[in-house]
This record gives C-alpha cells, structure tokens and sequence, in this order.
C-alpha cells in the first residue's frame, strides 16, 4: 500500500512538473494552446499574411465549429510563438460543410433548434482582425437568404475567387479539413 501511495505521489509531481498553462493571447476564449519549450517557432520578423479555406463541418450542431477553432488556435500560436499581432493577416473563406456557421442566431435556430455556438467565435476573430468570407456558391447551393447570414460575414463571389485573389496578394494557403 505504501509503495502505491509512492509511486502515484511521484506520478503526480512529474505530471505537474511537465504540465503547461493554457495559452490564449490573442482571441482569448478559444483556440486554447500550450507554449512547447525549445520548439522551433515563427519568425517575429516577418509578417505573416494566410488565407484558409475552411470547409470542415461541426461534429454536431451544439459544438463550435472545430476549423473555425483552429483559425483561433493558429493566430493564438503564431502570436504566442513571438508574432506581432499587427503583423499577422488572415481571411477566411468558409464553405462547404462550415458554411452553417455564417448563419445569424435566428436563422440557425430556425434549422436546427438551437443557438448558434460559433458567433462568439466570429465576433472575437473579427475583433482580431480575421477578414471572414461566406462562399456565394454555397449560400445559393443552401438556399439561404441573404438577411439569414451574420453581418460579421462578407460575402464572396466563391471560395475558389476569395482564396485566389489573396494568394495573389501574397497571402498563403492553409486548408482546415
């Protein structure tokens, strides 16, 4: 018994040592990650200039959407890892199986029964600065109405115009399955 009490005493102490604080320093309620002592990390140097291309759908209606989670995480590491906030541009050009995101709390609410668990999100990426895009194809192809989509949202011709005309303004393609 004593020797058990010892060896999860020492398993504590070690999982404490090794634990890490959860970070947030740029969009503080979401996209939560941790500092990786001695991991390589971003040039503070440069000015970071991304275009996503988020097409993931939510688990479940109730859940935030975990592609736009990870813009959050992605701007959150990138700043923790040394960037300037002022040097980090993103845009977002939602799609697909996201597009439910886009929609305001009535809309969603009239289709799924629930309050739409993504606006905080959105409005604190907005905050940051995050340009955020709704696919026009794929509001047409939904049949949403054009009052049912978040004023935080603009909308775009495609996903395939938004992401390339900022790949040639010199922004670079990430792809959030």
């Amino acid at each position: 018994m004593k020797s058990l009490f010892i060896s999860t005493l020492f398993l504590l102490v070690c999982f404490s040592a090794n634990a890490q604080k959860a970070a947030n320093p740029i969009i503080k309620n979401f996209g939560t990650i941790y500092e990786v002592p001695d991991g390589v990390k971003p040039d503070g140097n440069l000015e970071y200039k991304i275009v996503i291309d988020l097409k993931s759908s939510q688990r479940d209606k109730e859940s935030i959407n975990p592609g736009l989670n990870n813009v959050a995480r992605m701007m959150n590491l990138h700043v923790l890892g040394g960037v300037k906030p002022e040097n980090l541009k993103v845009a977002v050009a939602i799609h697909g199986g996201a597009t439910d995101v886009i929609l305001t709390n009535e809309a969603y609410k009239e289709r799924y029964e629930l309050d739409n668990p993504n606006l905080e999100l959105i409005n604190a990426l907005k905050d940051a600065g995050v340009e955020l895009y709704v696919c026009g194809q794929s509001i047409l192809g939904r049949k949403y109405e054009r009052n049912e989509i978040n004023k935080q949202i603009t909308i775009g011709l495609s996903m395939l115009t938004v992401t390339s005309t900022y790949m040639h303004k010199g922004y670079h393609l990430m792809v959030f399955n």
